[in-house]
């Protein structure tokens, strides 16, 4: 199974990592700056879960907006 939810579809997200330094105005400083930029990965919140998939029961993998929201049925 990927890292994907399999209700929604939620995968990864590709963000940026910024790196700084020095201190905040708001705190006495002359502000903060940027010395760096690189890429990092957002990853869902995924739980595996038994749910009734096509009446059967079945461990999946869904994000926990989708358990929450009650968007499948639930196996016990």
């Amino acid at each position: 199974m990927a890292k994907v939810c399999a209700i929604c579809g939620k995968g990864n997200n590709s963000a940026n990592r910024v790196l700084q330094r020095g201190k905040a105005k708001r705190l006495g400083g002359v502000g903060r700056k940027t010395t760096g930029i690189s890429r990092r990965q957002q990853k869902p919140n995924l739980q595996k879960i038994k749910a009734m998939v096509d009446g059967s029961p079945k461990k999946i993998k869904a994000c926990t907006t989708c358990i929450r929201s009650g968007k499948m049925e639930r196996a016990i």
